[in-house]
């Protein structure tokens, strides 16, 4: 094969090793080398052994070579977040109050990846505790700039061309704003959707697991593998999966119609990303109407917010009372925050949160889609990962929400497209934004 291995596709990788014409021990030596080219300034990654990834994949060849069977994602390497427990590789939370620690067992993200033959090539930068406070990972695209976060290594990782597939996190924008400063595909799925257990709990109401990915059949192609019932994580629903990789392809029905929605925080979006939505809404002519959410979601971002420093108040109590000067002054002030939440106030942005969910939903009775900014800009210069303020009513709400990389900003760097569907119908999301990007390709 001529072509560099490292840029293969996660579909393309995982057919050739099927097929035989290459070996997983191959494809993940060609990783391994664009990681060795490129991490020295990108720091996407915080525990890497290519010794014991190389091993992952000669078991995986010997075991096909055997004529067991193998599974969708066989040799294929996988970057991982480092909030998902590893019992190969420690697991620190991006502070140095868990450095060190080593898991016994696997979270059910990185057992069903390896179930699917994946090889688990190693655990990339989150921030202290997936919160604000980055670690060292830069952009990509320009090193002055932020990846993002909290899922910093994840996105970087994928956009740099070192692994074709990466897994991450949400509580607020982890997963979409990432994706979008680094010019790559990523998903947020519904909530409940993929289980969170051997993963850091930050908050049960706001808490997804996501996936990055360079196109969207290969995140369809993981989110295939990773979805589904575990008894271990109550907020996932003993229900099929739905065929994420069949879907993605399959041309809809009727041509998909978009709802453009600004939301209450339009104003937060620079000059440039406002002109450039509103551009696409027009080139998307018919298919687009501008729909306005009323005033009484303004008080969205606050319930978010209050949701979000309660849980993880008690969620990281531990951890502060272990070592609480080991913890960012940002960190501990969202916690003192968290604590002085009434009871009545959490229960009410709770109940708000559903009632959004509820009124939001409806919307997909006539729009196939929502599409709005999944950033205030590009990536901005400097160690700050950015404004979630786009991401944090559809974290609230727990509705399916993809970053697509079809725009661009300031200096051509990435403006991702967010598109947020109907609550658990994730596919039919997939669908359609497949149909957008063909769309506007044309």
């Amino acid at each position: 094969m001529d072509r560099d291995k490292s840029t293969l596709t996660a579909l393309e990788a995982a057919d050739h090793i099927a097929n035989g014409d290459m070996s997983s021990e191959e494809y993940t030596a060609a990783c391994l080398e664009r990681i060795a080219a490129t991490d020295e300034t990108v720091h996407a990654f915080v525990h890497l052994d290519p010794d014991a990834a190389l091993a992952q994949a000669r078991v995986l060849d010997e075991r096909r070579r055997n004529g067991f069977s193998i599974g969708p994602l066989h040799g294929v390497p996988v970057a991982i977040k480092d909030i998902f427990d590893t019992a190969d590789y420690k697991t620190e939370y991006g502070s140095p109050l868990f450095k060190g620690r080593q898991p016994m067992h696997d979270s059910t993200v990185a057992a069903r990846l390896r179930a699917a033959g994946a090889v688990i090539i190693g655990k990339t930068v989150s921030t202290e505790f997936a919160y604000f406070t980055p670690g060292p990972t830069r952009n990509p695209h320009d090193p002055e700039r932020t990846p993002g976060g909290s899922s910093s290594g994840s996105a970087a990782a994928v956009a740099a061309g070192m692994v074709p597939l990466a897994v991450g996190s949400q509580t607020n924008g982890s997963m979409i704003r990432p994706a979008s400063f680094c010019g790559v595909y990523g998903c947020k799925p519904s909530h409940g959707l993929i289980s969170r257990h051997g993963a850091l709990a930050l908050s049960q109401h706001l808490d997804h697991v996501g996936v990055f990915a360079r196109s969207l059949p290969d995140a369809a192609l993981i989110l295939e593998t990773l979805a589904g019932h575990d008894p271990q994580d109550r907020d996932t629903r003993p229900v099929a999966s739905p065929d994420f990789l069949g879907l993605v392809g399959a041309e809809p029905p009727l041509p998909p119609r978009f709802a453009f929605v600004r939301t209450p925080v339009w104003d937060k979006a620079d000059a440039e990303t406002r002109a450039a939505f509103e551009a696409l809404a027009e080139s998307l002519g018919e298919h687009a109407v501008a729909v306005d959410l009323s005033q009484s979601y303004a008080a969205a971002w606050d319930d978010q917010r209050v949701i979000m420093a309660a849980d993880m108040a008690h969620n990281l109590n531990p951890a502060l009372e272990r070592g609480g000067d080991a913890l960012s002054q940002r960190l501990r002030d969202l916690m003192a925050e968290g604590r002085a939440v009434t009871a009545p106030r959490y229960l009410a942005a709770r109940d708000n949160a559903r009632g959004y969910g509820l009124a939001i939903g409806k919307l997909f009775d006539e729009y196939d889609a929502i599409i709005t900014p999944a950033t205030v800009g590009v990536a901005p210069k400097g160690e700050a990962t950015g404004d979630p303020v786009f991401c944090s009513l559809w974290s609230l709400t727990g509705l399916p929400a993809l970053s697509l990389p079809l725009l661009n900003g300031e200096g051509g760097l990435p403006l991702g497209v967010q598109l947020v569907g109907a609550p658990g119908d994730d596919a039919r999301l997939f669908r359609t934004a497949n149909w957008l990007v063909r769309y506007l390709a044309e």
